[in-house]
């Protein structure tokens, strides 16, 4: 006797009461028509709370090029795509590891990075794409102090979200580590608003501590405009950003923190502690200058030029005029490629690099 699978119509589902009801319905319909009217506003995607004002901190700051003494970077790239590349760095200077070690891999779905020094610290990061909107970040850190870090970012058209945890724990029979969630959206063309929530406990013998902050950015034409309120540690930070010219740019960091005196709040009031930078930002042709001030007292500078092709030297100079103190750095940068990294890269020709999830 012969059997048809089509012959056999299929009965409704078990479940399909929770999709086909009147109530389900109504909700899938305000969904659809809020999502319809904003793809018509055209928001762009704004980036995250993490880097919300990385034109500033990250772009004109003096914060993460300032070095003293003497290094050097040593990289040989093996591979553009996938991306492969080994470093060495050398360095004698205060708070410097004379040696470390570097390796780094990249495709379109995943990144890879790895390094350890002298002293046995390894430091290492994996991060990899689930879907063009998802990514999963992990950092590891083992050594003189462990540290685990697992971040979980979804990019929308309009909104950015992660859920980042650092040090999370549920061994000693209770939930231990940093927990924080946040969310940045466009409200409009030029305006974003965001929230950031924060859970932390260090120990169980330690009460659980919690926080919320919000932010705000502002980005016009030619100047970005971001604050960050801290409702919990009484911080205030803003930051202004604009672009002076196709060569200049300038930014202005100022960070305001209200904090009960040694007294308590009975007793000593309130304190109330501050610090204003004001940086500058200079692109030539071969070489990049930085300078920047702040209300302490604190002047320096940054000097990197490409002397060659595969050369890139850098000098740096901070001077305190409060505490009568001056570092000076030098370093100097070499990347190696080898005729068969530029055969690859003329093989490639116009096809696009891989879209690392850094």
């Amino acid at each position: 006797m012969a059997f048809s699978l089509e012959s056999q119509p299929s009965g409704p589902s078990p479940l399909g009461f929770l999709t086909a009801n009147p109530i389900a319905n109504a909700v899938s319909d305000a969904y659809k028509s809020f999502s319809n009217r904003r793809a018509k506003l055209g928001l762009s995607n704004p980036g995250t709370v993490e880097t919300i004002a990385k034109e500033v901190q990250r772009e004109v700051s003096l914060t993460n090029y300032m070095h003293s003494g003497i290094r050097a970077d040593l990289t040989k790239a093996v591979s553009l795509s996938p991306l492969f590349q080994v470093s060495h760095q050398f360095a004698m200077g205060e708070h410097q590891n004379p040696y470390a070690f570097a390796g780094l891999f990249g495709t379109n779905k995943v990144f890879l990075q790895g390094s350890m020094d002298n002293s046995g610290l390894l430091s290492t990061r994996f991060n990899y794409r689930w879907t063009p909107s998802l990514v999963t970040k992990t950092q590891f850190q083992v050594g003189a102090q462990d540290m685990a870090s697992i971040e979980h970012e979804y990019t929308g058209s309009d909104f950015t979200s992660s859920v980042k945890m650092l040090n999370p724990s549920y061994l000693e029979g209770g939930l231990t580590g940093i927990y924080i969630l946040s969310h940045l959206q466009s409200i409009t063309s030029k305006l974003a608003l965001g929230i950031e929530a924060v859970w932390q406990r260090a120990a169980l013998t330690q009460p659980p501590e919690s926080g919320l902050s919000y932010c705000a950015k502002y980005k016009s034409d030619d100047w970005i405009a971001t604050a960050q309120l801290h409702a919990a540690q009484g911080a205030l930070n803003t930051t202004y950003w604009r672009k002076l010219s196709d060569k200049v740019q300038a930014g202005v960091d100022m960070t305001l923190q209200v904090a009960p005196g040694p007294g308590g709040l009975m007793g000593g009031g309130l304190q109330k502690e501050g610090l204003t930078s004001i940086g500058v930002k200079y692109d030539f042709r071969m070489s990049t200058f930085r300078a920047q001030v702040d209300s302490k007292g604190k002047l320096g500078c940054i000097l990197e030029k490409r002397v060659a092709p595969p050369v890139m030297m850098s000098f740096c100079a901070d001077v305190d005029h409060f505490t009568q103190s001056a570092k000076v750095g030098l370093g100097i940068s070499i990347e190696a490629g080898g005729e068969e990294l530029q055969e690859q890269q003329e093989a490639l020709g116009a096809q696009a690099s891989p879209n690392i999830p850094f």
